[in-house]
C-alpha cells in the first residue's frame, strides 16, 4: 500500500469508527473516481458525490470511504444519497464541468457478500466484534487489489454542475424561536413563518 492510500485509510478508519472491508472499497473507489477527473480532494464544494447507496442494506459503510476520499460531505452539502441501494455514485467537478460514474463489479461485490465477514454481520454480530483474523485479510485484500479487478470506472461525462448557492439568512421560527435559515421557513396559519417541525410539513 503507497503512502498516500496509507494515509487515507488511517483517516477514514478514524473517522469510521470500526475496520470492515466495505469503507476501504470506497475509498478506493473515491480515489479511483478523482484520478478519471485528474482532481484532488474537495477542499469546499469543487466537487459533488451522487451516491447510489441507500440504508437498510449491508456495506453502507462503502460510502464513508468516498466521503474520506473525496472531501464531499453532508456539512458542505456536497454529497447527495439517491437511495438506489446500489454500490456506485458519480463524482463531479464542478469547475470543469465533467463526471465519472464508478461502481463495485458485479461479480466482485456478489463474492464480498459471501465472505465470513458479511456471514457473521447477517447473523447480528457487530462489526467490531468480528475477530482481526477474519477482517484483517480481506481489508488487505482490497487495499493491494487493482482497480480493474473490483471496479468499473466509466467515461468521463460532460456534466452541467448544480447553479446557486446557499443561503446565509435567518430568523428565528415564530414558535419555538429556534434559529432557522430562511429557506426552510413555512408560513403558518395566521401568516406566521415558522420552522419544519412546527409547521407539521413534510421538508
Amino acid at each position: 500500500m503507497d503512502a498516500t492510500l496509507q494515509e487515507y485509510f488511517d483517516i477514514g478508519l478514524k473517522f469510521h469508527g470500526h475496520k470492515c472491508p466495505a469503507m476501504p472499497m470506497g475509498l478506493r473507489a473515491g480515489l479511483a473516481a478523482m484520478k478519471a477527473l485528474g482532481v484532488e480532494r474537495a477542499k469546499n464544494k469543487e466537487l459533488i458525490v451522487r451516491s447510489e447507496t441507500g440504508k437498510g442494506h449491508a456495506a453502507g459503510c462503502f460510502l464513508d470511504g468516498v466521503m474520506t476520499a473525496t472531501g464531499c460531505t453532508y456539512g458542505k452539502s456536497n454529497i447527495q444519497k439517491l437511495y438506489y441501494n446500489k454500490m456506485a455514485f458519480t463524482l463531479i467537478d464542478v469547475a470543469g464541468g465533467r463526471s465519472v460514474r464508478v461502481s463495485l463489479k458485479p461479480e466482485f461485490f456478489e463474492g464480498a457478500l459471501n465472505s465470513p465477514f458479511v456471514q457473521q454481520r447477517a447473523q447480528g454480530v457487530e462489526p467490531q466484534d468480528i475477530a482481526p483474523e477474519v477482517v484483517n485479510p480481506l481489508v488487505d485484500k482490497i487495499l493491494g487489489l487493482a482497480e480493474d479487478q473490483f471496479l468499473e470506472i466509466g467515461e468521463v461525462q460532460s456534466t452541467e454542475p448544480p447553479q446557486g448557492k446557499g443561503t446565509f439568512k435567518t430568523r428565528r421560527c415564530a414558535r419555538c424561536g429556534e434559529v432557522t435559515f430562511v429557506n426552510k421557513l413555512r408560513v403558518a396559519e395566521g401568516g406566521e413563518l415558522v420552522c419544519i417541525p412546527c409547521s407539521g410539513w413534510g421538508d
